[in-house]
């Protein structure tokens, strides 16, 4: 028994092993792209505040929840409520 893939056999650790670089590299760029996206979101909203518009504009944020639930289902609402907190902050 592997202890660091809980496999059976050697055969499948070295499997896991190369499956979990590749999900290590992914949630890098997914860190990588979530940061992006939080700068801009936020630039954003400085940007709409300085010209005296709202701070918010729901119906944008409703598209984007919208989006997140068609393409990754009940759990897309979440990621999308966590992408928006992290871009505009708590309401």
């Amino acid at each position: 028994m592997d202890e660091r893939t809980g496999a059976g056999a050697q055969p499948a650790a070295d499997e896991i092993k190369n499956i979990r670089e590749r999900i290590d590299e992914i949630d890098g760029t997914i860190i990588d792209l979530w940061l992006e996206r939080s700068r801009l979101s936020q630039q954003v909203g400085r940007t709409r505040m300085a010209s005296g518009g709202t701070r918010l504009v729901l119906s944008r944020e409703r598209e984007i929840v919208e989006r997140f639930r068609e393409a990754l289902g009940p759990d897309g609402t979440q990621v999308a409520l966590l992408l928006l907190r992290a871009g505009r902050g708590p309401l």
